[in-house]
């Protein structure tokens, strides 16, 4: 896989996925073609070059769980930023998956 074609890949699936709802690492893995490369997503993530424009917060585990180490301030600069645009959460860390998850894909 040429590394920066699918990063830039995942990037503009990225910035498809509306404010209120989150994707997870694996579907944007599906969206770009390898479905098997969610971790290499969340590499490509983790070197956004456009953090603002770029909403990788957005972007959740299989489960709905936040990044721990969310690169841009933490896990609850995360958080804040999903609840800032609607998104449920179940728990302190879960994202309400039946209600937030963005269906593209799917």
């Amino acid at each position: 896989m040429e590394r920066e074609g699918f990063f830039s890949r995942v990037y503009e699936i990225v910035e498809q996925v509306p404010a209120g709802s989150v994707a997870t690492y694996g579907q944007i893995a599906r969206l770009a073609g390898a479905p098997r490369s969610a971790r290499y997503v969340g590499f490509a993530l983790h070197r956004n070059p456009q953090p603002g424009a770029i909403p990788c917060h957005r972007i959740v585990f299989a489960d709905g769980r936040i990044c721990r180490g969310f690169a841009f301030g933490g896990e609850q600069a995360q958080r804040a930023m999903l609840e800032s645009e609607g998104v449920l959460f179940t728990d302190l860390h879960h994202v309400d998956m039946g209600h937030c998850r963005w269906p593209a894909g799917m």
